[in-house]
């Protein structure tokens, strides 16, 4: 048994090599961010009831297939490679395909675009009449509810407890602001 360095999808990884019967073995080793807990896949626990067992059960019973032989379990794919591989081992001309009964049809993506506007536009015109404009309603200034705005004690947007704040206040001018001064700031008139 040997610790041994391999590249692997663009990455250096360890792994173990060890010799098993006549075939040399090389165990990928996991480093533990790579490791997920198994216990986080598992469903949550529930309880079921001996109807719904027996209801699966027989569900089981009617969809389980005796022999799975017939057209529709036969491997084309694997027969046509087959077919390939022999082709070319024989030096003979490759199989041909066999053209299917009936043509896929093909669609014309734009034909179907332009079809999906038009009943758009038609559904949009045959339900609704003329646009109504109607006149938003003026806001209505709120109450000065806050006539004076607080300043924090110091440094912008700090919070502090009220009991170890003291705040002066200021009065607002008539738009509501502290006039000229920056209220961000937390400078009030003749605080420059």
């Amino acid at each position: 048994m040997a610790v041994a360095k391999y590249a692997w999808s663009g990455r250096e990884r360890l792994g173990v090599l060890r010799v098993r019967d006549d075939v040399l073995v090389l165990h990928a080793m996991r480093w533990p961010d790579e490791i997920r807990d198994p216990a986080e896949l598992l469903p949550p626990p529930t309880e079921v009831s001996e109807a719904e067992i027996e209801g699966a059960l027989a569900l089981m019973d009617t969809m389980t297939v005796g022999q799975l032989v017939g057209e529709e379990f036969r491997d084309r794919y694997t027969e046509a490679i087959a077919q390939i591989i022999e082709a070319k081992r024989g030096e003979r001309p490759l199989p041909e395909v066999p053209e299917p009964e009936q043509p896929a049809p093909v669609l014309d993506l734009m034909a179907a675009l332009q079809e999906s506007v038009s009943k758009a536009k038609a559904s949009r015109s045959e339900d609704a009449g003329p646009a109504e404009v109607h006149e938003l309603p003026k806001p209505k200034r709120k109450a000065a509810a806050k006539s004076r705005r607080v300043r924090p004690r110091s440094g912008v947007g700090r919070r502090a407890s009220s009991s170890a704040t003291t705040s002066a206040l200021w009065p607002l001018n008539a738009e509501g602001s502290a006039g000229s001064d920056d209220v961000a700031t937390g400078t009030g008139p003749g605080e420059r």
